[in-house]
């Protein structure tokens, strides 16, 4: 058991080695096997976590052994056959975790080569630079093939009005106009590595946001942080209502008849020639804000819109794959959650047979 630090009362099983003055080794006497001790102590993690103490570095505390209880079956027999339908389901998610982990740099490679060699119109990669020199053209971001352009930003934006956006600032919106329901004010926090999340905090009356309507997202608008977490982006849902834009994130409109947003959504978080230029213009330093024109001059290939239809095919699908294993992961947790709930507590019964 993990004894010191944020993580405290955090356990282990079944690991060879030598242990820290921050860990415990606890060996269970003949009345419980292991493995159920390692599973009730798991169970008991949050328990733990409440009584820790310590006023710098939390601690287990130094009485747990006489203020946690422990239920077991006396049945050793029914104890291993609870452990091991737990152990069952943990080898499931760590299956899981692993294979999203696999689909994950699959997509990472996947995506560097579409961006770098683009497809034919059979779907295929071009071969690489180095096998067919003729097909490339060199440019400020390396080499890309000769049909694709490279492109600032700012052109890449649709022919509307605040198509590249962030605010309200100052006295626009004060804190004290929020209200508890109603239209919402998107931050940080909705925004994460492409995936937008919809669990709003914060919301303005609908005569507000009439108000701020130059700040109203619109749906596959490409939003990227720019004060504390700088540079997550994502894609905003195409069945998105009403939502206000903060003052912690520009919001950009594309021209969809140029480029597919979520591959431009791709480039912010992951290509080496945005992180290039990004390091540029803070001079090497770590990046605390991102300017209007360190984005409206940042320059990016633009394959042919049939060609970037391929890629954002090819994007689209291992996305749904990797979704789907992450939702199967979430399903497997809560399973092993409510398995733990009913076998460690003698809710539920197992038959030993």
């Amino acid at each position: 058991m993990l004894w010191d630090g944020e993580r405290s009362g955090l356990v282990g099983y079944n690991q060879e080695g030598v242990f820290s003055s921050t860990v415990s080794k606890l060996t269970p006497n003949n009345k419980i096997i292991s493995i159920y001790l390692y599973y009730h102590l798991q169970s008991q993690f949050n328990w733990i976590q409440g009584r820790r103490t310590g006023t710098g570095v939390p601690h287990v505390p130094k009485d747990l052994g006489e203020i946690l209880e422990v239920n077991y079956p006396k049945n050793k027999d029914e104890q291993q056959k609870i452990a091991t339908i737990l152990t069952s389901i943990d080898t499931a998610i760590e299956k899981t975790e692993a294979l999203i982990n696999k689909y994950q740099q699959i997509k990472a490679g996947l995506m560097h080569d579409l961006f770098t060699r683009g497809v034919t119109a059979d779907g295929k990669l071009r071969p690489p630079h180095e096998q067919a020199p003729e097909l490339y053209q060199e440019t400020p971001i390396g080499f890309i093939p000769k049909v694709w352009t490279v492109e600032e930003l700012q052109p890449l934006l649709a022919p509307v009005g605040n198509n590249l956006r962030s605010g309200p600032f100052g006295s626009a919106l004060l804190k004290s106009e929020l209200v508890e329901d109603g239209i919402p004010f998107l931050g940080i926090d909705n925004i994460h590595v492409e995936k937008f999340s919809d669990q709003f905090k914060r919301f303005v009356s609908e005569k507000k946001f009439i108000e701020l309507n130059k700040y109203s997202v619109r749906p596959y608008d490409v939003v990227i942080t720019i004060m504390g977490t700088v540079g997550r982006c994502c894609v905003i849902p195409g069945d998105i209502d009403k939502a206000l834009s903060s003052k912690h994130l520009w919001t950009m409109t594309f021209d969809t008849n140029k480029v597919i947003p979520d591959l431009i959504c791709w480039q912010l978080n992951y290509s080496a020639w945005v992180k290039v230029w990004f390091r540029k213009e803070t001079q090497g330093g770590i990046m605390d804000a991102i300017q209007s024109k360190t984005l409206k001059r940042l320059v990016l290939p633009v394959p042919p819109l049939p060609e970037q239809k391929i890629i954002h095919n090819r994007y689209d699908s291992l996305n749904t794959r990797i979704s789907n294993e992450q939702k199967y992961l979430v399903k497997l947790k809560l399973q092993k959650q409510g398995l733990m709930q009913d076998l460690l507590t003698g809710k539920a019964r197992v038959i030993v047979n």
